[in-house]
């Protein structure tokens, strides 16, 4: 059969696409680079890939039709590819597509069109188009036509149902969400970043409703049936993942920005001035980016639109010209939004638009760079941030930065940077804190090794050499390096190429106004100390030193040093918390820390308190020592500090067990930071700054989970004014008050936050209302709140309630998760999965998990089993260091009581 098919074809195919069909053919394959009207080339051997290299597209043409309420949708998809081989197929990505034809056409669409037979593989998320016989390389049309389905989670194209806000009446928007594998869920593609493309996108959709893909509106064709056909300009050549489409009853408001630029925000109908902060802080920032990388931003339109949902995995998504971001991030709802709200709105923006040039113009090659994306979009976030707004002290939060970095990275369960990827569930876990917040510590130590001038000068290089093309790390250290920098690559090897948390150990003496620093190098680990120790990694170190009020000593510490520097006073050898390693200071170092605390700068404050408390919880000093650090911060430091220091003398709380321990920190914790609370006030005032609004939310949830009965009295005032008046709590400090309330709440006061989450038309809101029912330390009304989240009622949120049960109750929500797992997963997005049943678990204190989580493990495919190692080891470890801890905490307040 198949050979009468094949000859019957040979008889019409254009000889120009079934090259060799005659028995005289002896052509075996050809040069790529020799044949006539090749545009580009195969992939190099250094890039990964799924697919065969035997082809790559040059531009699609994408026709969708969505059925937004049956949750289906058709599309056709025409992709002109350049094949380099010869061969007898085509292999795609796809995933839940099914088709209804495919066929293969010379490029300019002449001829006589060769049907392909398709072949879908679940498993390897492909499809494998096959003609009847080979082709010789050339340029090619491949036409095909499929069906897809609508997802209900953050996957390819996914739904969203919300409350109209004008109505209240339940409505469906449309979004898509490709990063990183799942462009392939919304047409047939070559779906890898170094695969790029251009992109013609149309579609068919209610003549009521807004679409909106990356580029904006070509044209809009009225089809009398209360439809419409709407077509957008063609994109420039990008990576498939950062293709976007959207489609509901929406509203926009835009202005121009530098360069031309319109940039808008795209929100629900009826989000009125909830837009404008967004819009308003969107606009400065194309100018400041252009400025800073040297090339400008190359589409006419940025648009951040609105999603009234959550994920489990993300919060917004950098789509080229069509960023996206769930609207309780993007948005600030009058009734909920706050300082923090407010912080978070612009990092987050900051963040996506950051990605427009890299991650966007400028492209990791495969997912092991992924780190180059979000790392360098995480430190330039934090750059933009502190430009537009220094009141904010943004540089410091790159102390908790480091801080969530090491976390990870001082596990056995840790990787590098730069990662080996060979599978969806790998690209998937990559999106951690080593690729995010490492990323941003690491390149902030390597921007301060080669300084400003010559970092900026080496990135704009990089941009200006790579823009519309792929990368690799070391293109980067390159660029910087030519710029200037001698000796980075070699630093960024051994930060990026292998794991871990360089261990600097200090030890300094003072004599005739010279200070003689002997410094040794080892490693930091939470649970395998004596291993590191017996064999450490080795870095190159770069070190910032301060003695005193001197100026800094810049040295490269290379396994053991000894410094003689001028001065005396406290050392600092981490001297602006710029280095991504920890420092063990001696004892007597530590005292003279704590004598001269106050008058440490900020930075420097923040990482010591921070760096001696993890040293002591993984057992390389006792306790006191960074007790005695966080003691020494006065209650007038920077509110950014402040906040960080109330927040773990509130940890220091949780960690003890008996009254009397309880009370000595209470007594300690009231009499140092009341007084700055009533000194603030209970409400926000005008001319508090982000960083005071967030001191004084953070004054109240600690001070009121630790009792302090004016703090308690004035939450439950608050709360009970909610019985005549549902808006009674509205403004800056809603959430902060809602959760010192619903944690210790009455049956009557979980009815009561149950009715507002339900009868509210804001979107936000809600979720504020829906998250605070989970978080309750009464197992009763805990177990209420599981039952609620798989009763369809609380919608997107439901997944969230679950995580909330798990903050007080994790073995409770652990073991209802994994017993009504089929019905939880429904409520998580796939690319989730693994790291939410785990992490519900990763608050506990019952060694018994731990045997659960090894059952979960031993059920998980191999390379979905990182997020329940990492959970497992973090538990093994605070099982470790909790009593240690408690007990040492306990001793050292007895000793400050006397």
């Amino acid at each position: 059969m198949k050979r009468i098919f094949a000859a019957a074809l040979c008889s019409i195919a254009p000889a120009a696409l079934l090259a060799g069909c005659a028995t005289t053919a002896t052509s075996t394959g050809a040069d790529t680079a020799a044949v006539a009207g090749l545009t580009t080339q195969p992939l190099p051997a250094s890039v990964n890939t799924d697919l065969p290299r035997t082809a790559r597209p040059l531009h699609y043409t994408i026709d969708v039709i969505p059925d937004a309420a049956n949750l289906r949708f058709v599309g056709t998809t025409t992709i002109d590819t350049e094949v380099f081989e010869r061969t007898s197929t085509l292999v795609l990505h796809a995933v839940d597509l099914t088709f209804s034809s495919a066929r293969l056409l010379p490029a300019d669409g002449s001829g006589t069109a060769i049907p392909l037979r398709t072949r879908v593989d679940p498993q390897a998320q492909t499809v494998t188009l096959t003609a009847p016989r080979a082709f010789d390389p050339g340029r090619y049309r491949v036409d095909l036509s499929y069906a897809g389905i609508i997802n209900t989670q953050a996957n390819g194209l996914f739904a969203l149902d919300y409350p109209d806000k004008r109505t209240g009446q339940q409505v469906r928007g449309l979004f898509t969400q490709f990063e990183a594998p799942d462009a392939r869920r919304f047409a047939p593609m070559f779906d890898e970043p170094s695969y790029k493309a251009t992109f013609d996108l149309a579609a068919t959709v209610p003549s009521n409703q807004m679409a909106l893909s990356n580029m904006p509106v070509a044209g809009e064709q009225d089809l009398g049936n209360g439809t419409k056909r709407v077509t957008f300009r063609t994109s420039p050549k990008m990576s498939s993942y950062l293709l976007f489409f959207g489609l509901g009853d929406f509203e926009r408001v835009a202005k121009q920005a530098a360069a031309g630029v319109e940039v808008g925000i795209v929100a629900p109908t009826g989000s009125g001035t909830q837009s404008t902060y967004a819009l308003d802080t969107l606009a400065p920032m194309i100018g400041f980016y252009n400025d800073y990388f040297g090339v400008n931003y190359p589409l006419p339109k940025l648009d951040n639109i609105a999603g009234p949902g959550e994920s489990q995995f993300f919060g917004a998504m950098e789509n080229w010209g069509a960023v996206f971001t769930f609207e309780r991030i993007l948005l600030e709802d009058p009734a909920v939004a706050s300082a923090a709200s407010r912080q978070q709105l612009y990092t987050t923006q900051a963040h996506e638009v950051a990605h427009q040039w890299f991650g966007n113009l400028v492209t990791m090659a495969w997912w092991d760079d992924l780190w180059l994306n979000e790392g360098f979009a995480s430190w330039m976030e934090t750059k933009a941030t502190d430009h537009f707004n220094p009141q904010w002290h943004a540089l410091l939060s790159r102390v908790g930065g480091r801080e969530a970095a090491m976390s990870l990275d001082s596990l056995v369960s840790t990787h590098p940077v730069v990662q080996p990827i060979r599978t969806v569930s790998e690209t998937n876990q990559a999106f951690d804190a080593i690729a995010y917040q490492k990323g941003e510590a690491v390149i902030a130590m390597l921007e301060a090794f080669a300084g400003e001038d010559v970092w900026r000068q080496g990135i704009r290089g990089y941009m200006a050499e790579h823009q519309y093309g792929n990368t690799v790390s070391d293109d980067l250290w390159a660029a910087v390096e030519g710029a200037g920098a001698t000796g980075l690559t070699d630093i960024a090897h051994d930060f990026t190429r292998q794991p871990g948390v360089p261990l600097v150990m200090a030890e300094a003496a003072c004599a005739n106004g010279r200070t003689s620093l002997s410094l040794t190098q080892g490693e930091f680990s939470r649970d395998r100390r004596e291993a590191v120790a017996a064999n450490p990694t080795r870095w190159r170190v770069p070190l910032n030193v301060q003695v005193g009020t001197a100026a800094p000593v810049r040295e490269v510490l290379q396994g053991q040093t000894t410094l003689a520097l001028p001065g005396c006073g406290p050392v600092i050898v981490n001297g602006g918390q710029l280095g991504y390693f920890r420092t063990l200071y001696s004892a007597r170092m530590i005292a003279e820390l704590a004598r001269g605390m106050a008058r440490l700068q900020p930075i420097n404050q923040l990482g010591l308190m921070r760096d001696n408390w993890s040293l002591a919880q993984a057992g390389y000093q006792p306790v006191g020592p960074a007790l005695d650090l966080l003691a020494a911060i006065p209650a007038d430091a920077n509110p950014v500090v402040t906040e960080s220091a109330v927040s773990r003398w509130g940890a220091a709380y949780d960690l003890l067990e008996t009254e009397a321990d309880k009370t000595r920190l209470r007594n300690l914790a009231i009499a140092k930071y009341l007084p700055v609370l009533r000194r603030m006030g209970w409400q926000q005032r005008p001319a508090d700054t982000v960083a005071e609004a967030n001191l004084r939310s953070e004054l109240i949830a600690t001070l009121g989970n630790m009792g302090e009965p004016t703090v308690l009295a004035e939450g439950n005032r608050l709360f009970a004014a909610l019985a005549s008046d549902p808006k009674a709590l509205d403004g800056p400090l809603k959430s902060t008050w809602l959760s010192l309330t619903a944690r210790n709440a009455t049956p009557q006061q979980w009815e009561r936050l149950a009715q507002l989450a339900a009868t509210s038309t804001s979107t936000v809101e809600r979720q504020t209302y829906y998250q605070r029912l989970g978080a309750v330390a009464d197992e009763a009304l805990a177990r209420r709140a599981l039952a609620l989240a798989l009763s369809g009622e609380a919608g997107t949120s439901s997944a969230r309630i679950i995580s909330a049960v798990a903050t007080e109750h994790p073995e409770l929500a652990y073991d209802f998760a994994i017993e009504n797992r089929a019905a939880v997963e429904k409520l998580v997005d796939n690319s989730a999965r693994a790291r939410y049943f785990a992490g519900l678990a990763s608050a506990s204190q019952d060694p018994a998990i731990l045997g659960k989580l090894r059952t979960l493990r031993a059920a998980t495919p191999a390379d979905e089993q990182v997020p329940i190692d990492r959970v497992i080891g973090g538990i093994e470890q605070q099982l470790e260091a909790n009593p240690r801890m408690r007990e040492q905490i306990a001793g050292w307040l007895r000793l400050e009581a006397r």
